[in-house]
């Protein structure tokens, strides 16, 4: 499951660099990219490093999405 669209990170991804060493959001951000960009996905990284430096919710964040023109 992708976890960062901006940067196109999945779980598998993060969970590879959390059996890696890294121990927290910041050291996940730097190994895999993920959360650089909009931040959205930066609770869901927290969630899977079980780390408390940003604030996550038991739901999945649902982001607004803005509509796509079709203009060529």
């Amino acid at each position: 499951m992708y976890v960062c669209l901006c940067m196109g990170v999945c779980d598998r991804e993060i969970r590879e660099a959390i059996n890696e060493g890294a121990c927290s959001v910041s050291e996940v951000m730097e190994c895999t990219g993920a959360g650089t960009r909009c931040g959205s996905c930066q609770p869901t990284i927290a969630q899977l490093v079980g780390d408390g430096d940003v604030a996550s919710s038991s739901s999945p964040r649902r982001l607004a999405m803005a509509p796509v023109s079709s203009a060529a």
